[in-house]
């Protein structure tokens, strides 16, 4: 089935023109797994496209991923139009950093909008006697998946506390639907995760085995939210989640949808019109995005400059 869910930008470099809007075309979101805050915010991206794809001719589909990293190199080779990616991971790309040094900048990338904060969690066994960040030292730690922006801050917050994944008993790669189960099978002490809250996949192990929310705090943090733009101090209210009734502070960046310069400037005006056109919609599909606000989406965590048919939009409804 993947001939039909070409993306538009490859099939219009096939082509050799933009597909014309009267006839169907597909347009494909990468996200992350499928029990994952960023697969809900693409489907209910989609779900508002394709309710409204006879005036425009997009057919949107998600596709499960490995999350930020994966999604952006996606969108470079042209296997995606769109992706969901944390905005630090949006950074690095544009500046060839960090996943993407080896690739070098990236000047075509393109921001759509931004969608919901996602602090950077750190879950414990309660025996596993780890309070702080520095705890994890000799322990076994899930990092999360390749690929992941999880897995991507975890190195830099590993390398801002002068650790490295070597001070690990184990350090593993599991998938956020995993990581809950090997927790409470005692196969792991912790797990790190970027994420929107509530999450499932801290649910889970905090109601089956009263998994504990930890802290990242402390000089070093403060540092690295001094030094970068796209991150910024983060509450997880108590009661979020059971047997965790305290307030954890922590810090984190925001989830954003990206694009290039060879996605159809049409089909992002077409999708960002679908969203904002039904923002209370929108915002009731998922716990994560009930928060979110049309001005603060245009503007904050956008590490790349705005898609031209996001602008165009924006534009016409006097937000920019």
């Amino acid at each position: 089935m993947k001939q039909f869910l070409m993306p538009v930008a490859t099939a219009a470099l096939l082509a050799g023109a933009a597909p014309a809007v009267a006839q169907q075309q597909f347009i494909t979101i990468g996200t992350g797994g499928v029990t994952g805050v960023y697969y809900a915010a693409g489907g209910a991206i989609c779900r508002l496209m394709n309710e409204t794809r006879n005036e425009h001719g997009f057919r949107c589909s998600v596709e499960s991923t490995a999350a930020s990293v994966y999604n952006l190199n996606a969108i470079r080779q042209g296997e995606l139009d769109f992706g969901v990616t944390q905005s630090d991971v949006m950074y690095f790309a544009v500046n060839g950093e960090a996943d993407f040094a080896d690739a070098g900048p990236w000047g075509d990338l393109r921001a759509v909008f931004s969608l919901h904060p996602e602090p950077f969690t750190l879950v414990a066994r309660p025996e596993a006697g780890i309070e702080s960040f520095e705890d994890l030292a000799g322990k076994r730690v899930n990092i999360g998946a390749p690929g992941s922006g999880t897995q991507a801050s975890m190195d830099i917050i590993l390398e801002a506390m002068d650790m490295s994944r070597s001070d690990f008993a184990l350090a593993s790669e599991l998938r956020p639907d995993e990581h809950g189960p090997a927790l409470c099978d005692n196969q792991i002490d912790a797990f790190f995760y970027g994420v929107g809250h509530p999450s499932a996949n801290i649910a889970d192990p905090t109601t089956t085995c009263e998994a504990q929310l930890v802290p990242i705090t402390g000089e070093a943090i403060d540092g690295l939210i001094e030094a970068n733009p796209y991150y910024a101090a983060a509450t997880i209210p108590g009661g979020t989640y059971a047997n965790n009734d305290e307030d954890v502070e922590t810090f984190g960046v925001l989830a954003a949808l990206a694009a290039s310069t060879d996605t159809p400037e049409d089909a992002v005006y077409a999708l960002v019109k679908a969203v904002f056109e039904n923002f209370d919609t929108f915002k009731s599909l998922h716990p994560a995005l009930a928060n979110l606000s049309e001005e603060n989406m245009i503007v904050d965590g956008l590490s790349a400059p705005l898609h031209p048919g996001a602008e165009r939009y924006y534009k016409e409804q006097g937000w920019l």
